[in-house]
């Protein structure tokens, strides 16, 4: 069973977010272990504060180190009270890590533990990123209010690769970013007709040969004109590589 921890001000939202589709029947099938822990349970004074200025002035507010530092104790506790031998994980959400991607979703999968620290206001005491956390990973150059959502982003990427939680095990493989390191081709379905666009022939052949040659063509094609940074690390034969010479002819 994969088992990921989330270190959020807003265990709700995760918790609510994750009991739908494919994620949500892999919790309650026990393909997916889910532990939440709120930094708000390990304060001390009245007001359960967990943010405040920051030195040296400036905007915002900054998370302090203690309650995170030790909610992150807890989450790695429980999550490796399910798994033992393995060793947890932490990483923090932030836009200064490197970018979140389909190989690290799978390094992550096959780890079978993580810890998710999702900051908010200004960020977190520096300390705290030095001492408990392994790696920081960004969703991509921009900014967030928080890291719920990257959370939210990251579990349902890892959690589908986890085996038994997709329907068919070859989804996450013929996904983009799959097997073979290329987009997805289209996809049609009924009906056959519509607002005047006709489903390609091939697909209503019943050659499966064809079919399958038809859509790593497409793949390819697509690949080529949106992504083609991505081709110079896909697994190519010489029959993908004829088809992409004739492209760029």
């Amino acid at each position: 069973m994969l088992q990921i921890g989330v270190v959020t001000l807003f265990p709700q939202l995760i918790d609510d977010a994750l009991n739908y589709g494919v994620i949500g029947r892999a919790r309650k099938d026990g393909l997916l272990g889910l532990e939440l822990v709120n930094p708000r349970d390990f304060t001390t004074d009245k007001h359960r504060s967990v943010d405040d200025r920051p030195f040296g002035g400036g905007p915002g507010m900054v998370m302090m180190p203690e309650p995170l530092n030790k909610a992150i104790s807890a989450a790695k506790m429980r999550v490796k009270a399910s798994e033992q031998d393995k060793p947890v994980q932490v990483v923090y959400l932030s836009p200064q890590g490197r970018v979140f991607d389909q190989a690290v979703a799978r390094e992550w999968q096959q780890a079978g533990s993580i810890v998710l620290v999702s900051g908010r206001y200004e960020g977190v005491d520096e300390r705290v990123i030095r001492h408990a956390v392994d790696e920081e990973v960004s969703l991509g150059d921009f900014v967030l209010s928080g890291g719920e959502i990257p959370a939210l982003a990251v579990i349902d990427a890892v959690a589908r690769l986890e085996p038994g939680v997709l329907g068919d095990p070859m989804s996450s493989e013929e996904d983009s970013f799959g097997a073979s390191g290329l987009l997805d081709c289209p996809h049609y379905t009924r009906p056959k007709i519509y607002n005047g666009l006709e489903v390609p022939e091939v697909l209503m052949s019943g050659d499966h040969k064809a079919i399958a040659r038809w859509r790593r063509q497409q793949a390819l094609a697509k690949t080529w004109r949106a992504r083609p940074d991505l081709l110079e690390r896909a697994t190519l034969n010489e029959d993908d590589r004829i088809f992409l010479n004739s492209l760029k002819k």
